[in-house]
């Protein structure tokens, strides 16, 4: 079967007979890449901006931390309200409003004269837009993808490490030049490019290619009443009570439907080939709930609530990690950068992997949360600067391996299916948002309890053990405790139904006896 395409309106969906797995999914490609960079590239560089803020609205590093605590809470919060938005106005719509958000926080902000002010416009309105850009993008890539999906969607998703490369140092020598303000400004308009890319999000719709079958030719009038003279040959006829029995099939018992009348459908004004026709498809759901009733999907929810205590809080605690060990400012920068270009070649790596698959996806990505503990554990033992270096790249290799394909993986049959995988994004996304919002603060008081940092390591490690072992029964759970409830399911139905009904072997003597009856009777009249 060949992929084709069918030419439709702007703002109607192309249809093809099979996932086209290239064609206009590359240009898709290239649009969540930038989107990718426009939204987390922006967020993981925004610390460029925290001493400007300080000094100027002579607020505490906490405070000004909570922007970005804030803006990542309502981003993936509000991941739900993205999927309805989707499903109902289509994603490119979605994506271009979620453009427009981004880019009029960022400008206002710019604006603001107070900490607060950044909550609102950054936190919310911004974070609102980073929602309603990133999820439907990385949910329409996925649909135009099969064979190619995690390569494609791993090294689309590096956008986000190359914005990082970038954006810090370019925003750093603007502010030299016209000041932090309109540094922010200008980073406001640049985020209109999301709009842009959300304008190429051409939706698809994958319909199967229905097979015409032959009809056989309409027997000729003549032959039609010769065969039926033939079949009742048999036939017995009483003249009196004026019944003609026969053996045809309309009489046989369980099959007495009555034909309908020529004169039925013209009364009615009905089509007889109304019956014949397709029945209307069902309505797309908003938001599928169904999803939090599969046991493979709750696992791997849980894995994904625990996992993101360990995604954020490295980066965040490197730098003063390596401070408290003794580390200039410039070695600790290098630190950082050589985590980011780890992370890259993580999340190629991964998708390379995923697409040859040697084994199961999901049990690729078991090893690599394994392998992501044992990182976030090694960083307490590091000493000096390059112990802290190879700590760094191995957690950035392997946590490109995990950020890169948590959320692609959801399409995958073994968690919930390509079918239901923009509502399951929606739910598992916003059942993130509780460890993106608790993960920081948690590591954050531990740190200031214990006095040392290594504890907010530790907290981020037992975070990932703990996601690991509930990755680790996404699979039973869809092939064991699934196919237990289907089959007591099955046998629920078998004892409520009762025997089929069993039909005669002979039809002529049930016939003749209701004649002979017939007959009887007819004669008693007499």
């Amino acid at each position: 079967m060949t992929v084709k395409a069918v030419k439709m309106p702007c703002t109607s969906a192309n249809v093809y007979t099979k996932v086209p797995d290239g064609g206009w999914g590359w240009t898709v490609a290239f649009a969540f890449f930038v989107v990718e960079a426009l939204t987390y590239g922006i967020i993981k560089s925004f610390g460029v901006f925290f001493n400007d803020l300080m000094e100027s609205f002579d607020e505490t590093n906490s405070r000004i931390s909570w922007i970005i605590s804030i803006c990542v809470f309502v981003q993936t919060f509000t991941a739900p309200l993205s999927t309805v938005l989707s499903n109902r106005f289509g994603h490119r719509l979605v994506v271009m409003a979620g453009g427009l958000l981004v880019s009029t926080g960022m400008v206002i902000a710019s604006f603001a004269r107070s900490v607060v002010d950044m909550y609102v416009t950054i936190g919310i309105v911004s974070g609102l837009g980073y929602c309603l850009s990133f999820l439907p993008t990385v949910t329409i890539l996925s649909q135009y993808f099969d064979k190619r999906r995690s390569l494609v969607t791993a090294v689309a998703s590096t956008g986000e490490c190359f914005a990082v490369f970038s954006f810090a140092p370019a925003i750093t020598a603007l502010k030299e030049q016209i000041g932090w303000r309109y540094s922010m400004l200008s980073v406001g308009v640049l985020q209109l490019g999301i709009t842009a890319c959300g304008s190429l999000l051409r939706p698809i719709v994958i319909r199967e290619q229905e097979e015409v079958k032959a009809q056989p030719p309409e027997e000729p009038t003549e032959t039609k009443y010769m065969l039926e003279n033939e079949q009742t040959c048999t036939s017995i006829e009483s003249i009196d009570s004026g019944v003609d029995i026969t053996t045809s099939p309309s009489n046989v018992p369980g099959k007495t439907k009555a034909e309908p009348k020529s004169e039925e459908p013209k009364q009615h004004g009905q089509n007889p080939t109304d019956n014949n026709s397709t029945p209307p498809e069902p309505k797309t759901k908003l938001l599928d709930f169904s999803v939090m009733r599969d046991y493979s999907f709750i696992c791997y929810a849980f894995f994904g609530l625990f996992a993101t205590l360990g995604f954020f809080a490295p980066s965040l605690y490197i730098i003063p990690l390596s401070r408290s060990l003794g580390i200039g400012k410039d070695h600790s920068a290098y630190i950082l950068s050589a985590m980011a270009i780890a992370e890259v070649f993580g999340r190629i790596f991964a998708g390379w992997l995923l697409n040859k698959k040697p084994i199961r996806k999901i049990y690729i990505e078991l090893i690599c949360v394994i392998l992501l503990s044992v990182a976030l554990v090694a960083f307490p033992f590091a000493s000096g600067f390059w112990g802290l270096m190879i700590c760094s790249v191995y957690f950035g290799f392997m946590l490109g391996t995990v950020a890169g394909t948590h959320i692609p993986l959801l399409a995958e049959d073994d968690v919930v299916g390509i079918e239901r995988m923009s509502s399951a994004a929606g739910v598992y996304v916003f059942i993130q948002s509780l460890a993106g919002l608790a993960g920081p603060p948690l590591a954050g008081v531990l740190v200031d309890t214990t006095k040392n940092y290594s504890s907010a390591f530790y907290s981020c490690a037992a975070g990932m053990v703990l996601g690991a072992m509930f990755l680790a029964l996404v699979r039973p759970c869809k092939t064991g405790l699934c196919h237990q409830q289907q089959q007591q399911q099955q046998q629920v139905e078998e004892s409520t139904a009762g025997p089929p009904p069993e039909l005669p072997d002979d039809f002529i003597d049930m016939d003749i006896g209701k004649a002979e009856n017939s007959g009887k009777g007819s004669d008693s009249v007499v």
